[in-house]
């Protein structure tokens, strides 16, 4: 089976591949409108077959799919800190400069075995002169970048608010409420207020950037979502399935842990402090759906999310960094090297019962 990241990296590309797709159809479309029966392309001369026209749809898929690759697995990482305009413009740029430099190598080559002249040869240069001043190239050119830039701002739009709250947003998953039940993580700092004092508001800033990054990639690895940022607190959500298959929920956690200790050394040099964190895990219903007039919003609403920062709450009260409802503890397969121990029962504030809360001690 494929890991979740990697499931995550192909759901992203897929839907440059749609849109190429899309645009190709509509290209192909389009021009069968302008020639209508004539079998040749009047300003080229060369033969027109729409059956040929829809074919090069799928290979502008295949195109999409090949770009969305190289987005995904390089390039978007290389204008990681560029503003969301300059990003969709400078990667236009550098896409539209690699298709002009294989049209020309393409081109010429197919020139000269054409002629059997020598790549070099005047008559080859100029045929790719009067090809590439040609309204017809020029055409499919235009159009090739306004594909770019409309798959790279889906995909940057998709990489701001999420990649799964915009695809339900497409679909309408949650256009009516839909009850589920979910796992939620509530992760916070430890020490927050006197860090950001240490630090200054910039600094610590940018620790909280690079804190987010390092914990991210565990969210991916054990297929959890990130439901939101609240300051220096993290909410991570799991369907029930996700969370509970293979303890995805607590192996999250402890690779979370795990990460942040092997990047000690650079968070030492660069603001001379390591961070550190604390948990609360609880599962139970809740009412999912989008939300707002002027900022459309997909929340997760119900009592299991008072009752988690509660949880999370009481981790210093208990000194131990995890809390576990008793609840979760019961839906997972936690095996007998964990050593799991119970701390009571507490009556959390705003339930009318006492719940049992569990840390797992490592």
């Amino acid at each position: 089976m494929l890991s979740p990241k990697n499931q995550r990296n192909i759901s992203r590309i897929i839907p440059f591949g749609l849109i190429w797709f899309v645009f190709g159809l509509v290209y192909a479309l389009i021009e069968k409108g302008i020639l209508g029966e004539l079998d040749y392309h009047p300003s080229t001369g060369i033969p027109y077959e729409f059956e040929i026209s829809l074919l090069f749809s799928l290979s502008f898929a295949a195109v999409g799919l090949f770009i969305g690759a190289i987005e995904i697995l390089y390039l978007n990482n290389q204008f990681i800190n560029k503003s969301f305009g300059q990003k969709i413009l400078y990667k236009t740029l550098i896409y539209v400069l690699m298709n002009f430099t294989f049209t020309v190598i393409a081109f010429s080559s197919g020139t000269a075995l054409e002629l059997q002249k020598n790549l070099f040869d005047p008559i080859v240069w100029d045929r790719l002169g009067i090809f590439l001043t040609s309204f017809a190239y020029l055409s499919v050119e235009i159009y090739t970048a306004l594909t770019l830039g409309v798959s790279l701002f889906y995909f940057e739009i998709s990489e701001n608010i999420g990649q799964g709250v915009l695809k339900n947003f497409f679909t309408g998953k949650y256009h009516r409420p839909t009850i589920e039940e979910r796992i939620f993580m509530f992760l916070d700092m430890k020490s927050s207020t006197t860090i950001a004092e240490k630090l200054g508001h910039v600094k610590y800033f940018e620790m909280l950037s690079e804190y987010y990054s390092d914990l991210s990639e565990s969210v991916i690895k054990y297929s959890g979502e990130i439901y939101q940022y609240v300051g220096d607190e993290i909410i991570v959500s799991w369907t029930l399935d996700n969370g509970i298959r293979r303890n995805n929920c607590i192996q999250c956690y402890s690779d979370m842990k795990k990460n942040l200790k092997n990047q000690a050394e650079k968070y030492h040099k660069k603001f001379d402090l390591v961070p550190t964190f604390k948990v609360g895990f609880h599962l139970g219903e809740v009412t999912t759906g989008e939300i707002g007039v002027i900022k459309k919003d997909i929340i997760f609403t119900g009592d299991v999310l008072n009752t988690t920062a509660r949880i999370q709450g009481l981790c210093n009260d208990y000194k131990v960094d995890l809390l576990i409802s008793a609840d979760l503890i019961k839906k997972l397969d936690l095996n007998s090297d964990s050593q799991i121990k119970s701390l009571g029962k507490n009556e959390l504030r705003g339930r009318k019962e006492s719940m049992e809360l569990f840390t797992i001690l490592s």
